[in-house]
């Protein structure tokens, strides 16, 4: 059994109904120039944290952390997350340094594409209604 499949991976992008779904960060700014905060502890998901997001999907307004479910997922071919990849080459970078990151040590995203992953990740939304044609592109390529 290798390291991988005893540590439970997280997709930084899950629904709040992920198996071991947490909290990691907060949508803040417009929707035209959207980052994500990140919160010095992820926190479980409860009714309570998203009662917070009102009348939107917790997916507009939390970056929710959850286990990944490769195989399961419309992202994961050969290995690894196809989402990430797209990320990666398709969106340019919004930081320089490693964002202040609660899930990294067991992030999917990292592990596969490392720090170019995270220089991205702070504006990325899972559920953007907002979202242009080519981020659409990017989010939905499979």
């Amino acid at each position: 059994m290798s390291s991988e499949s005893k540590k439970q991976i997280d997709c930084p992008s899950s629904q709040a109904t992920t198996e071991g779904a947490r909290i990691f960060g907060v949508v803040t700014g417009t929707p035209e120039a959207h980052r994500v905060g990140y919160l010095t502890e992820a926190l479980p998901v409860s009714e309570k944290l998203l009662a917070l997001a009102g009348n939107a999907e917790p997916t507009q307004v939390f970056r929710i952390a959850g286990r990944c479910d490769s195989s399961g997922c419309k992202h994961f071919k050969d290995n690894s997350c196809t989402l990430a990849q797209r990320i990666v080459e398709g969106v340019r970078p919004v930081v320089n340094a490693l964002p202040a990151c609660q899930i990294r040590s067991t992030c999917r995203w990292f592990r596969q594409e490392g720090k170019a992953a995270c220089f991205r990740c702070p504006q990325v939304v899972t559920n953007n209604p907002d979202a242009s044609d080519y981020e659409k592109q990017i989010a939905d390529a499979d």
